[in-house]
């Protein structure tokens, strides 16, 4: 899940351009939290083993039930800005529900408590981390193609749910989320809902508490 902005093929996220930005701001202010989740999940190492990826993918799958039925409430109360970002399309938890089948494996039965997310500032931070993941997920995808213990598994799609849409659908994202901003949205709470997704999800995969930015 690398973090955007570390080399993918030119997709802007923020990089060169001047620090206020939005995509600028959530890249370097979230850095910390995302590195803790990397380190944590481990998943381009070559030892990966089948059955530490299933359980990977639960934890991942419990965490995406919370964090999209909370952006789903958000939807509901602010239609015309989940529409605006593509929300319906955005959807994750019934991938790694197959991968996890795939895997033969079970869905997840736990799921984390995250925040509401009040308003479309917070919604846009929290979706920057889900959608910021599909980027990173690429890589993943092509290492997890390269190990024999995991052949005859069969392509999972929950890393990278958009194909060769990813860069398109990075675009629409992150156009929404600078426009947000131009409009008068507050791009304070984008960044501190963002770090707050990271952190829960590091803390949710096992990370210790003080490298996730998360208070003991």
């Amino acid at each position: 899940m690398r973090h955007p902005g570390r080399g993918y093929g030119g997709i802007d996220d923020g990089t060169g351009v001047p620090g206020d930005d939005v995509l600028r701001r959530l890249r370097t202010e979230t850095a910390a939290e995302h590195q803790a989740v990397e380190d944590t999940l481990d998943l381009l190492s070559a030892d990966l083993t089948r059955a530490r990826l299933a359980g990977v993918l639960t934890r991942m799958h419990g965490f995406w039930q919370a964090a999209e039925a909370g952006l789903d409430d958000w939807a509901a109360a602010e239609p015309a800005d989940a529409a605006s970002v593509g929300w319906e399309r955005r959807r994750r938890s019934h991938l790694f529900s197959a991968d996890l089948v795939a895997l033969g494996a079970g869905p997840a039965d736990l799921v984390p408590g995250l925040p509401e997310v009040l308003g479309t500032d917070a919604a846009l931070g929290r979706l920057y981390v889900l959608e910021g993941s599909s980027l990173g997920g690429v890589f993943i995808d092509r290492h997890l193609a390269t190990l024999p213990q995991l052949a005859g598994t069969g392509r999972l799609r929950s890393f990278s749910p958009y194909g060769e849409q990813t860069g398109a659908m990075w675009h629409a994202f992150r156009t929404v989320t600078r426009a947000r901003v131009t409009a008068g949205g507050d791009a304070g709470r984008m960044v501190g809902a963002a770090r707050q997704t990271f952190g829960a999800l590091a803390s949710w995969c096992g990370a210790p508490s003080s490298a996730n930015g998360v208070p003991a």
